[in-house]
Order: structure tokens, then C-alpha cells, then sequence
């Protein structure tokens, strides 16, 4: 349930020592995907951010998503970056395949245009990459709430906002998927499996997801062997807009959840497409309820209202995907008369 799902913990990584090429020798290529005029002081902000890692991207490129105003005035304010257009159908799936296809580096990070990268973020995720059985990685998205931090929003459910929730991992370990803001990925691996599946991600303003979830599966499905790992010390702060920190968009989020995990789902099955989201609602979230409980009975009334949006945000998530999933049966009952 949700919205990238980082998974069960898999058996210990490889040590760097088998790696017969060390980190430090992969070319990184640094990709931000843009598509709102309106959003253009955090894209600034993002795009200063990889400029000022003290491990330098190899190249970064800016891919604008069907905006030709955006385009040029990307274009004129850094005329020494790679700004291209998204080649494409509109989309951040379509925006990151065309990244993909025109970076040059062995490795592709993924940075959001509402996020900015510590300075040590590049080093962090691509330090993992001496061992050769990583296929991908990801770090940390802090919540950056623009207008404070709700007190009704529980931190299960950051998710919702595109950061990292209560419930990851608190160390580096073997995980299903990175959250799409902060993750990085071989190049030649997304190549392999053709990229980022269309019909899954953000289109526009429409939040849907799971793109990076079902891509990761691909990935290593693959390339039996290999793993991805979440680095927590890879961290960038992802900013969230007063308008997401509402309950109108987390009821959508919640929802546009479930429908994209009912796809990912018929797409490479309900084993791996759920897998983690199984403990997320039997262990993380009950514990969540009982803690916002237990915040009430310290005198946090919001507390209450922390267990309550949990129990609604499943509830409607998990509506979601059913109906996700009757839609896609529509067809093939269709068909089978």
C-alpha cells in the first residue's frame, strides 16, 4: 500500500571487496524531471543542489516534461546543463526513459524537482555500486512541510507526500524498490528491461505511482543475483506543498495508490507487488494506531486523529486497489463470453 514501497530485508549484501570495479570509477549521470512552470523555484533549488555535490554527477540533465515555455527558460538559466524535452508520451515514466536514453554514465540517479540533495547525496548512493551485485539504490526523503507539518498527518503515511515514512529501514539493507525522489539505477539495466513502464507514474497533476516499485522488479527478475539497496545516509529533503498536507490530496493519494499497485500487481504479480505493503498493514500501521491512542491518553488529541487518518488512508487504499483490480478483470471477463 505504498507509494514506494522499500521491502523486506533479503539475506546480507555481498562485501565491496568481491567488486571488481570500484565505485569510484563509475560515471554518474544525475537526471531531474520537470514539468510545472509553478514549481520552477524548487526545480532551481534541486538543479543547485547536484551542482554542489562534493562528488561531482558526471553530467546532469534536466528533462522537461511537454512544457515548451518550461523548456526554454530552463534553457537560458543553465546553458551549461543537458535540458532536453521529454521524448516520450507525457509523464514522469516517459521523462526518466528519455533521461536514461541520453545519459552517458554507467549510473543513473533519479532527483526530483521539489527536492534538494545534501552534498554528500551522489558519494552516499553511488558508494554501493563497488560491489557488483547492486543493480540499484536509494536513500532518505525528508518531508520539508512548507506550511508545518499537519498535526493530524500521520508519519506512516509520508509515503503520500513522496518521502520516507515510519516503518523503513533505519540502516542500510537489501530492499524491493527506492523511493522515486531519491534512487539510483545501472544504466544498462533499465535499458535491458526497456525503462520505466508508461501507464504507471505521475501524469501531470494526476498522482499516480509505483513506476520505480515495478521497474526495480524487472530490474532484478532480470538480473537474478542482484540487489538494491537503501543507503539512509543518502538523504534529500523533499518539499511538500500546503496544498499536499490537506486531507482532500492525501484521500486522493491514498487512492491513486491502489490503483497503481492493482497494476503493478497484474503486471509482475501479487508476491512482489505486495510483498512489504503485507507488513506495512499488519505491523506498521496497527502499531500506528496504538501509538496515536496512546498520544490522546498523554493529552495529544491529535493523537486521535493521527489513528483515525491511518485507519481511513488503508481503508481507502485498499478500495482503490480493488477497484484497480476489478477494472482489469473487466476485460477478460469481456472477452471470455
Amino acid at each position: 500500500m505504498i507509494a514506494s514501497s522499500p521491502a523486506q530485508a533479503d539475506p546480507a549484501v555481498r562485501p565491496a571487496e568481491q567488486s571488481a570495479s570500484p565505485a569510484s570509477a563509475l560515471a554518474v549521470s544525475v537526471v531531474v524531471c520537470a514539468y510545472a512552470d509553478d514549481r520552477w523555484t524548487a526545480l532551481q533549488a534541486a538543479v543547485e543542489s547536484v551542482l554542489l555535490q562534493t562528488s561531482p554527477a558526471h553530467e546532469l540533465i534536466v528533462i522537461i516534461d511537454h512544457n515548451e515555455t518550461l523548456l526554454d527558460r530552463a534553457r537560458r538559466r543553465w546553458p551549461a546543463v543537458r535540458v532536453l524535452a521529454n521524448e516520450e508520451q507525457r509523464g514522469l515514466s516517459g521523462a526518466r526513459n528519455t533521461g536514461v536514453r541520453y545519459a552517458t554514465g554507467e549510473i543513473v540517479a533519479f532527483l526530483d524537482d521539489d527536492a534538494r540533495a545534501d552534498s554528500a547525496w551522489l558519494a552516499v548512493l553511488a558508494s554501493a555500486y563497488a560491489d557488483t551485485s547492486v543493480i540499484g539504490t536509494g536513500g532518505l526523503a525528508r518531508a520539508d512541510w512548507a506550511g508545518g507539518r499537519a498535526g493530524w498527518f500521520p508519519s506512516e503515511f509520508d509515503w503520500v507526500v513522496g518521502c520516507s515514512y515510519r516503518g523503513l529501514p533505519r540502516g542500510r539493507t537489501v530492499v524491493r524498490n527506492p523511493i522515486g525522489a531519491n534512487m539510483s539505477f545501472r544504466r544498462d539495466a533499465v535499458l535491458a528491461v526497456g525503462g520505466f513502464a508508461h501507464g504507471l507514474g505521475r501524469v501531470g497533476r494526476v498522482p499516480l505511482g509505483c513506476e520505480e516499485t515495478e521497474l526495480a522488479i524487472r530490474v532484478r527478475r532480470a538480473h537474478p543475483g542482484t540487489v538494491v539497496l537503501h543507503l539512509p545516509d543518502a538523504c534529500v529533503d523533499h518539499l511538500v506543498t500546503e496544498q499536499r498536507a490537506t486531507w482532500s490530496y492525501f484521500r486522493s493519494r491514498c487512492w491513486a495508490e491502489g490503483l497503481s499497485k492493482a497494476l503493478v500487481t497484474a503486471r509482475v504479480g501479487a508476491d512482489e507487488a505486495l510483498g512489504s505493503e503485507r507488513s506495512y498493514a499488519t505491523r506498521t500501521l496497527p502499531a500506528g494506531v496504538l501509538r496515536g491512542i496512546g498520544d490522546a491518553a498523554r493529552g495529544d488529541l491529535l493523537g486521535l486523529a493521527r489513528a483515525g487518518a491511518i485507519v481511513a488512508g488503508l481503508a481507502v487504499t485498499a478500495a482503490g486497489y480493488l477497484r484497480g483490480r476489478l477494472a482489469l478483470a473487466a476485460p477478460v471477463a469481456e472477452q471470455a463470453r
